[in-house]
């Protein structure tokens, strides 16, 4: 008899996030962008596009306060527009 997982699943390897850890914001310093970019998602309809440069806003706001490595937004899928 055997406890816990079952046997399919004890041959899966867990891989670590790509871009590593994700801190939490937990003094809440980019929350009013991300509360932006819920209502957007939620007025389009689930639709991303309308709401890239609130993304890009939040993504920006959590490296300029080290809750996310810094990086070119070029690396995020943020490609300059008049190409």
């Amino acid at each position: 008899m055997s406890f816990g997982a079952p046997q399919a699943l004890s041959n899966i390897t867990v891989l670590p996030p790509e871009r590593g850890s994700f801190p939490l914001d937990h003094d809440g310093e980019c929350k009013s962008i991300m509360k932006d970019y819920l209502a957007c998602m939620r007025k389009s309809g689930g639709s991303s596009t309308k709401c890239r440069d609130l993304s890009k806003k939040y993504l920006e706001c959590r490296m300029e306060r080290g809750l996310m490595a810094p990086d070119k937004m070029e690396n995020l899928g943020f490609h300059d527009k008049t190409r």
